[in-house]
């Protein structure tokens, strides 16, 4: 027996034999790209039992028995992608908003959608009713399927101005005090949220914006209640004060103008992390623009006949183009692509997300795909908009619930993987390659046809 053998051998009988009841898988002589950043490593084993990696090691000549084996040569294995800002429950069949959306059926339908698409983990960042904390639950206690969700639950708006969705009462709260943000914080933390939202944005002057002092007491009571903050941002000057105030994540780029280094010196004093979004504003134009996106069944499957009709309505096309908002969201998504690159070379830690699912066309399960390509064109490589994506988002995701080890692949994480049939850093366009997905180790059915 060989010594590669004899070690997995040796591996596998440390599991307790309580634990062995699901024999374990290993993919067998793959292209490691580990979410860690570091260069691919061919001819690699990994071994995965009960849901976690157990080890990974040089491929072995013939693997040991006991095990079931994927032969992923000539494949790329990558982690599960992680969207740390998407949305559950705001459209219906992702063609239309809805204040009726938030039902169990549409939100399991886009968590199934999610994970078909490799994104294994997401953090419903906002607007939910109260059901995605028992969605949660279940999913910990391995009754529910589809992306792992870690949620804000409703978050914090403002009367009358932002987020600007018509929604009832139980889907966001709106205080119109400091007193009564407190409030709506202690709440949440009864209910164990992951995370708190608040909007600050008056949207181009067309709505009140949040005050200073209530997000600066949704601040201080999260922290009180050992709770981190996101908020959606859209000018420096908002941004440079939440920031100064504290906030853990800024959830969307800074899109009115350039970031400077007095800036960037307070994110990297803080620990700020930053969620660019950079499919956000594109996605209201894109499609006009770009039409050829909506030719793959990767893309078609996604959107659904619903949204599909939308887009490929006669007239579409040149409303979009003539629409006023059209050059403002050119114009903010270009600055969005600018300043991330200056925030990453500088060192600022990025987190992945896409504000999937909040508006038609931005679509669960392809936009974090987009994603990766919109980083790649802002001016990083292939191989460092994948590490945002797994490793650096894990890390996030690993300070909001400590529990939850995701985004590597590595002994002790979920056994969330994606087998390609191309080099994703080859073409980053290559994560729609997919073979097959993994989430906590099962094989998930029916996954995202390629692109």
């Amino acid at each position: 027996m060989s010594t590669r053998n004899r070690l997995l051998l040796a591996l596998l009988a440390a599991i307790p034999l309580a634990a062995t009841a699901q024999q374990p898988i290993l993919f067998h002589n793959a292209t490691l790209i580990d979410g860690t950043g570091a260069p691919p490593r061919p001819h690699t084993d990994i071994l995965v039992r009960d849901g976690l990696i157990v080890a990974v090691t040089s491929a072995a000549s013939h693997p040991a028995s006991g095990v079931t084996v994927v032969d992923c040569t000539g494949k790329a294995v990558i982690p599960g992608l992680i969207s740390a800002h998407s949305h559950l429950g705001l459209l219906q069949d992702n063609a239309a908003a809805s204040p009726d959306a938030y039902t169990l059926p549409n939100v399991t339908a886009s968590l199934n959608q999610f994970e078909r698409y490799g994104v294994t983990t997401i953090v419903s960042l906002g607007l939910n009713k109260d059901l995605v904390y028992t969605l949660r639950s279940q999913q910990r206690q391995g009754q529910l399927g589809g992306a792992t969700i870690l949620t804000a639950g409703r978050g914090i708006g403002t009367p009358g101005g932002a987020p600007p969705f018509d929604l009832p009462p139980d889907q966001v709260d709106r205080p119109r005090t400091a007193a009564e943000a407190r409030a709506d914080v202690d709440r949440f933390a009864q209910l164990h949220t992951d995370i708190v939202k608040v909007w600050v944005d008056p949207l181009h002057g067309k709505m009140p914006e949040m005050s200073s002092d209530i997000y600066a007491s949704v601040i201080d009571e999260a922290h009180a209640d050992h709770l981190h903050v996101a908020a959606h941002e859209y000018a420096l000057e908002d941004a440079r004060q939440l920031v100064s105030d504290g906030v853990d994540v800024l959830a969307h780029s800074v899109r009115d103008q350039p970031v400077d280094d007095a800036f960037i010196r307070s994110m990297l004093q803080h620990h700020t992390w930053y969620i660019p979004t950079l499919a956000l504003d594109e996605a209201f134009y894109i499609y006009a623009t770009d039409p050829a996106i909506m030719r793959s069944e990767f893309f078609r499957q996604a959107a659904g006949p619903q949204l599909l009709a939308k887009l490929e309505a006669p007239g579409y096309r040149s409303n979009t183009l003539a629409a006023a908002d059209t050059a403002q969201h050119q114009k903010d998504e270009a600055m969005a692509r600018h300043n991330l690159k200056v925030f990453y070379d500088a060192g600022v830690s990025v987190a992945f997300g896409t504000d999937s699912g909040a508006v038609p066309g931005r679509i669960p399960g392809f936009s974090e795909h987009r994603e990766l390509e919109d980083l790649v064109t802002a001016g990083l490589t292939p191989l460092q908009a994948l590490t945002i994506a797994t490793g650096d988002t894990g890390k996030l995701i690993h300070i909001l619930d400590p529990t939850l080890n995701v985004g590597l692949i590595s002994p002790g994480y979920s056994a969330d993987l994606i087998v390609l049939t191309a080099n994703p850093l080859a073409d980053i366009r290559n994560t729609r390659r997919i073979t097959a997905i993994y989430h906590r180790g099962k094989l998930i059915p029916n996954p995202a046809p390629q692109d």
